[in-house]
């Protein structure tokens, strides 16, 4: 979590965008976000599939590039960085995937998936060191050294998610996209890797993105949160403020969602009705607007700007005020 001995942003991103082209028009997976990352922290990242999550921690680290905005990452423009420079920032950029099988390749062993940005990067000076180091990154990780020669089809989710994390730590960067990295494992695996991300986060004073869909998961390790909707965000708070009172009716929605771990225990669920609009050249006005309990005209017509409506809570909707 947060060290709050330092304050100063590691990254910021102001009014990014990414569009792709298809067959129906331009579909705008990120439309004009802006947020920062505190050093020592993490930021979650949450909402619905497609609300253009993982295509924003991508763009951090250029495996997409953007169509627009800025992405500054400690004082370095990586949307206008040469080639060159990008090798030496990836660095000190990781990413942490989704798919704990797809990312890896199958037919490498555990030793040669966590070394080979060993051998790339020349971070190693014999096999001796290469042997040394991968042994390390195993035990930093939990993965016993009887793995060193096994194949990711030897072993379960939780294990392959670990030769990423591994992986990901190998270069020793300073900043880490974790990109749903538990949404494909068992929930009690979910709460191992939880904690693992947690202790190097100490450890090693890293920084993360945290993507998510789950806002109970997100909850246990982000410092500030920003809730997501196809492709805009549309509430950034400090992680316990969003939790004790979710401003944004779709914030509202997610949180009712959140089962309550407690025999007999009740609570009132949000029922999002009417379906979501295409973010296919999306028309004026809110993206939510026909999901929303609360739509008045004034929704349809016009765009909800991200304003500050209370000290460090940003909500983008005309009606905010109201439930604040």
């Amino acid at each position: 979590m947060l060290n709050n001995q330092s304050e100063l942003p590691i990254l910021r991103v102001k009014n990014l965008k990414k569009y792709f082209h298809v067959a129906r028009g331009t579909l705008h997976a990120v439309d004009d976000i802006s947020f920062d990352i505190k050093r020592g922290g993490t930021l979650g990242m949450v909402g619905e599939s497609g609300c253009g999550k993982s295509t924003t921690g991508r763009l951090l680290v250029r495996l997409h590039e953007s169509d627009g905005g800025s992405i500054n990452y400690g004082g370095v423009e990586i949307t206008k960085a040469p080639q060159k420079e990008m090798k030496t920032l990836r660095t000190k950029m990781q990413m942490i995937f989704q798919d704990p099988y797809s990312s890896i390749n199958p037919h490498h062993t555990v030793a040669s998936i966590i070394g080979e940005p060993l051998k790339i990067y020349k971070k190693v000076r014999n096999m001796q060191e290469y042997e040394e180091k991968v042994r390390s990154l195993m035990e930093t990780v939990g993965l016993a050294d009887r793995l060193y020669d096994a194949y990711p089809h030897e072993l379960d989710g939780g294990r392959r998610q670990r030769i990423g994390i591994a992986r990901a730590l190998s270069l020793e960067p300073q900043f880490i996209v974790c990109d749903e990295p538990v949404s494909a494992l068992d929930v009690s695996i979910q709460a191992q890797i939880l904690n693992l991300l947690m202790d190097l986060q100490d450890s090693l004073n890293l920084t993360y993105l945290f993507i998510t869909h789950d806002l109970s998961v997100v909850k246990h390790i982000s410092d500030e949160i920003v809730v997501m909707y196809l492709g805009q965000i549309v509430e950034k708070a400090n992680t316990d403020e969003l939790f004790k009172h979710p401003i944004h009716p779709y914030s509202k929605a997610l949180e009712s969602a959140i089962p309550i771990p407690r025999l007999n225990a009740r609570k009132e669920r949000i029922i999002l009705k009417s379906e979501v609009v295409s973010p296919i050249d999306p028309k004026p006005g809110c993206r939510f607007a026909p999901r929303c309990n609360y739509a008045v005209a004034a929704c349809s017509e016009s765009d909800p700007i991200l304003r500050e409506i209370c000290p460090g809570r940003f909500v983008a909707c005309h009606r905010a005020e109201m439930f604040v």
